[in-house]
């Protein structure tokens, strides 16, 4: 399955046969002291150089977050939307709990985005899904509900179930839809990525859309968190997932390593092409 976005000029195609999509995560000021300081004074050169950084980097898609607390994002986003879009061209993942302003980036935004996020939550579902449609654009369905994020993956999959199924009495196809099985830490719950792992190749199994995960989360709390992700997206590539809201900078090169040695790079062009862009620097 396909799910397209677009830029001004350029598409990203999550595909589940094809290669896996980079969508850098740096354009959120979770965390990110520099960027919260910047984004609540209206200076948007910073975001613009985050933004460069990390297409040259690899990244196909950059997540945009706006999300910095007493901000006002409905008004905040638009205006990050067009900055970052003038400094590169790639698409877009609008990244924001509040629908208004996920509505008015979409609204600022060429091409067609991909919303981050919805849930199987009634008021997440009725409020978000609306919007998708307006806009044209594609959806992370994240499997947590009302009841928060269940340890089952069957459980979280009929999550998905249901998502797809709100999404299509909407018209808004499968192949918009792009299911987040979640990524907890391994730290706090040994058995969190495994239950993520199923759950990838059970969505898989049984709807064949495109998967996403956030996958540094998975080493929250713990030392040399870069093996930890690594490790845990490669497994979860060869699991099945398509895409990752991920930092392009560090995990680029783990992903092309991991598309070559699943046959979905002919004669290593790809890898190598990165590599010589980025060499290895000799220990």
């Amino acid at each position: 399955m396909q799910t397209c976005l677009k830029s001004a000029s350029k598409e990203a195609i999550i595909n589940t046969h094809g290669p896996f999509v980079v969508i850098g995560e740096k354009i959120n000021p979770t965390g990110r002291k520099k960027l919260a300081e910047a984004l609540q004074a209206n200076h948007f050169d910073y975001v613009r150089d985050l933004a460069i950084k990390q297409v040259e980097a690899g990244a196909d898609v950059l997540d945009v977050n706006v999300g910095v607390p007493g901000i006002d994002e409905v008004a905040l986003m638009p205006q990050v939307v067009k900055a970052v879009s003038e400094a590169v061209d790639v698409p877009l993942c609008l990244d924001s709990a509040n629908p208004q302003a996920l509505a008015a980036g979409l609204a600022a935004m060429p091409g067609r985005a991909l919303v981050n996020s919805v849930n199987g939550e009634e008021r997440m579902l009725a409020s978000v899904l609306p919007i998708v449609k307006e806009y044209g654009a594609a959806v992370i369905g994240l499997t947590m509900d009302d009841s928060g994020i269940p340890n089952d993956p069957e459980v979280r999959v009929a999550i998905a179930d249901k998502i797809l199924n709100r999404a299509a009495q909407l018209g808004i196809g499968a192949d918009r839809v792009v299911i987040d099985p979640l990524v907890m830490a391994v730290g706090a719950d040994s058995s969190a990525a495994s239950i993520t792992l199923r759950t990838i190749e059970m969505v898989q199994r049984a709807f064949g859309v495109n998967v996403n995960l956030g996958a540094s989360n998975v080493s929250f709390g713990l030392p040399d968190r870069h093996t930890l992700n690594q490790v845990f997206l490669a497994m979860a590539i060869g699991a099945g997932a398509s895409c990752a809201i991920t930092d392009p900078m560090k995990l680029t090169s783990t992903i092309r390593a991991a598309d070559l040695i699943r046959g979905r790079d002919g004669y290593a062009k790809r890898y190598i092409k990165y590599l010589r862009a980025h060499p290895v620097q000799k220990m």
